[in-house]
């Protein structure tokens, strides 16, 4: 069998298995007959351009995802190639290593009794901020909260605010999440 004729096969599988779908309901989805489907997961089909082109719409992805090698179901990124900023008395660690439009969440440690001074984003953006170890004093707009291991403060991410480890012996972590305002 050809590799595009394998690739075929094992995505078309993968995808509608992926999706909790029998090869009938693909069919009736895709408006092509079971058997002709099941000639698609078996390698033995050579389909036409129309039969590629129903079964990609049906299973939601371009002909070309269809037909190439697989995709892999995980991917390693190890830790010394996730970048980490330091801004003044803070390292921020991204937690998730691929973009998210409109999301970011980093990991924080502010070093023993450290500052950082956030940056105001969009209007309409909101942070969440969860303490995993010490304690941090966020200031936002004028008003105080410290917060403890456990603790959780949703806040305006569109407003000046900082960040203070209250702890000056221990670095503490939190987790960030900014949740960007729609631009649209």
């Amino acid at each position: 069998m050809d590799p595009t004729g394998s690739n075929l096969a094992a995505n078309a599988r993968r995808l509608r298995e992926a999706r909790g779908l029998s090869q009938q309901q693909m069919a009736t989805l895709s408006g092509i007959p079971r058997p002709t489907w099941a000639s698609l997961e078996s390698g033995d089909a050579n389909p036409t351009l129309s039969v590629l082109s129903r079964a990609a719409a049906a299973l939601s992805v371009s002909i070309e995802e269809l037909i190439g090698p697989p995709r892999t179901a995980a991917r390693l990124f190890p830790a010394a190639e996730v970048r980490t900023r330091k801004r003044q008395s803070a390292r921020l660690r991204p937690l998730l290593p691929e973009a998210i439009a409109g999301l970011e969440i980093s990991r924080l440690e502010l070093e023993p009794g450290g500052h950082l001074n956030g940056i105001p984003h969009t209007p309409g953006t909101r942070e969440y901020l969860t303490i995993e170890s010490g304690r941090v004093e966020l200031v936002a707009s004028g008003e105080r909260w410290q917060l403890e291991p456990g603790d959780s403060l949703v806040f305006r991410g569109d407003q000046r605010h900082a960040y203070h480890n209250l702890d000056s012996t221990r670095p503490a972590i939190a987790i960030s999440v900014v949740c960007f305002a729609s631009t649209s």
